[in-house]
């Protein structure tokens, strides 16, 4: 039993493998519409734009962070490895620790210690530490020293960053329709990749019918001729036409693959991965419906359009920020500095068991004000108001290119779709040309002549009836492109 599962397990995974080699050489049939898909979620062009929009948020972010409150601290440590004092006759004690009142600094001292008394108290103090050595020296910085700090900026009031918060929102919403652009360059760069792949393929299909008809034609008329009522002349005119059909097939299957290759590249899609087209003109052409051919034009339907709308916005918050440049900056701040200091004995014999805390608070608003720069804000002004110009031009002329090309679009579609119902007749005539033909040759009253001339009269037929609707398919597209549908 174990044996016979294990070779059915066997069995199933040729199968498998088989299978899958078999869709692998055949390729994926993808219609138009899974091909605008498909580039939607995989082309560089449009993973680009959803980073930009990312970074755009965090733009928006940073922007808006600068205006919270910013906090820091810190930590640092001095050692002092060689310290400064005074020499040892600078100051003198009496007995009673007196300090001489007619030294130079005994004003300052007096000043600082709040008068004669502190004077003493301080001589009582260092007298009576220092009378074991009247040749020390004292040391008024420590020999260690560890502090620490806290402090808090607060943005209050300045206009850069005001205006800066409004042009992040703009560059945002900019950002966004760059998006919406993009997806839909790509989607309009597989379409107009896709048809023409489309076109070749369905030039394809007909060769490969009018080579099977005659193959069969050239069939028969052998065996008429074997039997004696045909000539060898009517085989080989035949055999001359199969050849040359074959000849152009050929060529028309490498120029599809060309083209299909670039349908990929425009996906976004490797180009060695295999796809077969499983769309044809006839039905996109059903699935287009009818034109638009009173509309207006729609500017704000265009996605590039809006780029270019959001971005004369962006110039005109610059206009705004360089036309007040004397506008302060208003800023807040509370910092707070706690310290540890020791070491304040003899210079052989440092203490380090006597540490002093000291502390310290500030707290303040600054105001800051431009007077002068130089003229610099004025000419940064008045370049921006250029740039805003600018853009106002190449809206004007993008307004003008989007009402040429819808007008140009619904002409293209009148004219195909005329030769389209001239190509129908024509290709009805040329069928019952074919047709009659046919049956004259058959019939033993025709010749391969005329067959070979017939045939070659519906292909060129069933060709312009092609090309007439592929025309009327793509001016239909280029009207929805430039309606912005």
């Amino acid at each position: 039993m174990l044996k016979q599962y294990l070779q059915k397990l066997f069995l199933a995974g040729i199968l498998l493998t088989f299978s899958a080699f078999g869709y692998a050489q055949g390729g994926q049939a993808m219609s138009l519409a899974d091909c605008i898909q498909f580039s939607l979620e995989n082309h560089p062009d449009i993973k680009i734009a959803q980073l930009q929009l990312k970074d755009a948020d965090w733009r928006v972010k940073e922007n808006f962070a600068t205006g919270l409150p910013q906090i820091s601290a810190g930590a640092s440590y001095s050692g002092f490895l060689q310290r400064g004092g005074l020499p040892s006759g600078a100051l003198s004690f009496g007995g009673g620790g007196s300090i001489d009142p007619n030294a130079s600094y005994y004003q300052t001292l007096e000043q600082e210690l709040g008068g004669s008394d502190g004077i003493n108290a301080l001589g009582q103090f260092l007298g009576a530490a220092f009378a074991s050595d009247p040749d020390s020296k004292i040391f008024f910085n420590p020999v260690h020293s560890v502090s620490g700090n806290v402090s808090v900026n607060q943005l209050i009031f300045n206009n850069s960053y005001l205006l800066g918060l409004r042009a992040a929102k703009y560059y945002r919403q900019y950002v966004d329709n760059q998006l919406i652009a993009a997806r839909q360059t790509v989607r309009n760069r597989v379409t107009d990749s896709y048809l023409p792949a489309l076109l070749i393929s369905d030039n394809l299909s007909i060769l490969d019918k009018n080579i099977g008809n005659l193959e069969k034609l050239l069939s028969d008329t052998k065996a008429i001729t074997q039997a004696g009522f045909a000539e060898q002349l009517d085989v080989d005119r035949l055999e001359l036409s199969l050849s040359t059909l074959r000849s152009e097939r050929g060529n028309l299957a490498r120029q599809r693959d060309i083209v299909v290759n670039a349908l990929k590249f425009n996906m976004g899609m490797p180009v060695g991965t295999e796809i077969t087209l499983a769309d044809n003109t006839a039905s996109l052409l059903a699935a287009a419906g009818d034109a638009d051919l009173s509309s207006p034009a729609n500017f704000m339907a265009r996605p590039e359009y809006l780029v270019l709308l959001k971005g004369r916005d962006l110039s005109g918050v610059q206009v705004d920020l360089y036309r007040k440049p004397w506008m302060p900056t208003v800023a807040g701040f509370l910092q707070w500095q706690p310290s540890y200091q020791g070491g304040f004995g003899a210079k052989d014999s440092p203490s380090f068991n006597d540490w002093y805390y000291i502390s310290s608070a500030v707290a303040g608003v600054s105001v800051s004000v431009p007077i002068w720069d130089g003229g610099g804000s004025k000419a940064k002004k008045e370049r921006a108001v250029i740039t805003a110009q600018t853009v106002d031009i190449q809206k004007q002329m993008l307004e003008n290119a989007i009402t040429l090309e819808l007008d140009g679009a619904r002409k293209q579609y009148l004219n195909a779709l005329e030769r389209v119902a001239n190509q129908e007749k024509n290709l009805a005539l040329a069928q019952r040309i074919y047709d009659t033909t046919q049956t004259k040759y058959k019939a033993g009253v025709g010749s391969s002549f005329e067959i070979t001339q017939s045939e070659s009269g519906l292909y060129s037929a069933q060709q312009g009836l092609l090309q007439a609707q592929f025309d009327l398919l793509t001016a239909k597209i280029a009207i929805k492109k430039a309606l912005g549908q």
